[in-house]
């Protein structure tokens, strides 16, 4: 007789192990949900938040790096102002190189002149002749001042070029110091250098009181820097 088992009246015992096979689903889901539980383990993966901030660490330095980097070089000045010392000592070394020659020229010109005007003395009363040509200065003085005043321009000019291009004549390279922008860091060029060398006016029109201000200036300027916003600085 099939009848004989109580519990299973139906028979149903198939559709019981579906069934019953549903149970150790979510255990075997669980590893399915472990995946998510993997979550948790992200609190295991307080290494994995640690590189957030080695992430925000690496930010820093990536922010330093741009604006460090291009400070430096920009500015060209990691020592600080020059002192008006080195400043004076530089435009001496300038004014001798650029004034050595037209002064050696100027100097044999005044001899020159100066020999051909005690000729006069040799000329006779009534000799307006011998006169006149012992009082003219002798072409050859003339000849020698106008190269001395274009040895002195020619001089000059290099000066300013030099300083416009590189922020350096040789006093200051000399020196170790450098004329650069105030803002940039970067040469002031030539038409700039100029500028301020006509601005050294203004240094000199209250009792060349502008050369002596970079004496007790923050940032050790002239008037004629503060004009055109240029500073000079150490290399060294």
């Amino acid at each position: 007789m099939s009848f004989g088992d109580p519990n299973n009246p139906y028979g149903q015992q198939p559709p019981q192990a579906p069934y019953g096979q549903q149970p150790p689903v979510p255990p075997q889901g669980q590893p399915g949900y472990g995946y998510p539980q993997q979550a948790p383990q992200q609190p295991y993966g307080y290494p994995q938040q640690q590189p957030v901030p080695p992430q925000q660490g690496y930010g820093y330095p990536q922010q330093a790096a741009p604006y460090g980097q291009p400070g430096m070089p920009g500015m060209g000045m990691p020592t600080g102002y020059a002192s008006w010392g080195a400043r004076l000592c530089a435009l001496l070394i300038d004014g001798l190189i650029v004034g050595l020659v037209p002064g050696i020229l100027y100097g044999i010109a005044a001899i020159v002149a100066l020999s051909s005007a005690s000729d006069v003395s040799s000329c006779a009363y009534n000799d307006y002749q011998c006169q006149s040509d012992a009082a003219g200065p002798p072409a050859f003085t003339v000849i020698l001042i106008i190269l001395a005043a274009l040895a002195a321009m020619a001089g000059g000019i290099f000066m300013l070029i030099k300083e416009g291009n590189t922020g350096q004549t040789v006093g200051k390279k000399a020196m170790s110091i450098r004329l650069v922008r105030e803002d940039t860091g970067q040469p002031l060029g030539f038409g700039m250098a100029f500028v301020r060398r006509l601005a050294h006016f203004l240094d000199s029109i209250a009792c060349y009181i502008g050369w002596l201000w970079p004496l007790w200036d923050d940032k050790a300027q002239t008037f004629a820097d503060k004009a055109v916003g240029s500073v000079v600085v150490k290399t060294q």
